[in-house]
């Protein structure tokens, strides 16, 4: 009866705010619900990933987390709207590896610096990137996409979620290594570009598997590969860009919070502290696996996230200035 007794005292404290103690003034929280702004319209791997875990760090902070989805420019738009937000913890930024660093590298004339007006909260995990086609381009793999492109002597139009996303950029190193003609057509997020894909007015479309797999399974869009060394979980049967010969394709799609700078460190804590228990809930876990998300690896502290980030922007920096993709 002791330990049953114990367990459930345990699971309440879980769900209940923290209590901050600053001077002689004792602070809550959160004291009110938490935005989680989604740098993207709704139907994009940041919006299911996102919702997924709102539910989960809402039961553990005691109060709603509440998505708002600000798509546009990128994740530009999103991504200013937390940089100004109020730096008191109950405004947090999903930012991904397009959204966030790759936009930052291309779109030179930024409203915020990407270093200085952000905070680290935690790193969550990454899901590989597929390479998609409308059924209508006769290609199973990357070499019969090259040796299509090359044939048919006009460029494949190619759709992103944002001019800086992952999806340009995967998209333009497409267009360099098969040494093919590639037209970027640039949308506010996943889903219109989706869309547009499934109706046959693009040819081609990159992005984490989560809100393409649907699709796949349908047989309205076809997986060609995977961009990565290894095989996804939620697609085994899609050989890789290495496996095909193209080992320079290789681009995941990663996820993680970041919160306004000068948030409090205290504040800061108790947000990782929610995220990470949400992740590694069993069945939270599960279902982005079956999304897609192969890698769930939550950061053990925000420090970790940081040098992260540096290092991914070192990486992409490269792939940006190899593909030409900057604009004013």
């Amino acid at each position: 009866m002791i330990r049953r007794r114990d367990a459930l005292l345990g699971l309440a404290a879980l769900a209940a705010p923290v209590t901050l103690t600053r001077g002689a003034a004792a602070q809550t929280f959160p004291s009110r619900a938490v935005r989680m702004v989604i740098p993207f319209t709704a139907g994009g791997s940041n919006d299911v990933v996102g919702r997924m875990l709102a539910d989960a760090m809402s039961q553990r902070l005691g109060q709603p987390v509440v998505v708002e989805n600000r798509g546009g420019a990128g994740g530009v738009i999103g991504n200013d709207a937390v940089a100004k937000a109020e730096p008191d913890g109950h405004t947090i930024l999903l930012a991904g590896s397009g959204s966030f660093v790759i936009s930052s590298l291309v779109q030179t004339r930024l409203p915020y610096d990407p270093v200085r007006d952000f905070a680290a909260v935690a790193y969550l995990g990454a899901s590989p990137n597929v390479i998609t086609v409308h059924p209508s381009v006769r290609a199973t793999n990357l070499r019969e996409l090259q040796a299509l492109a090359k044939a048919r002597g006009e460029p494949l139009r190619f759709g992103t979620p944002g001019v800086g996303t992952n999806g340009h950029a995967l998209g333009a190193m497409i267009g360099v290594v098969l040494g093919i003609e590639m037209e970027p057509i640039h949308y506010r997020g996943t889903g219109p570009a989706l869309n547009d894909l499934i109706a046959g007015r693009l040819d081609l479309l990159t992005n984490a598997s989560a809100p393409l797999q649907p699709h796949i399974e349908a047989d309205k869009i076809r997986a060609i590969a995977i961009a990565g060394q290894s095989r996804s979980v939620a697609l085994p049967n899609l050989s890789t860009s290495v496996e095909q010969g193209f080992p320079e394709l290789d681009s995941s799609t990663w996820y993680g919070f970041l919160a306004p700078a000068a948030t409090p460190a205290d504040r800061i804590a108790v947000l990782h502290a929610a995220a990470v228990a949400a992740i590694n809930e069993p069945d939270i876990k599960r279902r982005l696996i079956a999304s897609g998300v192969d890698e769930i690896a939550p950061s053990p502290e925000p420090a970790h996230f940081t040098r992260l980030l540096a290092s991914d922007r070192e990486r992409w920096s490269r792939v940006v200035e190899r593909a030409n993709l900057r604009v004013q």
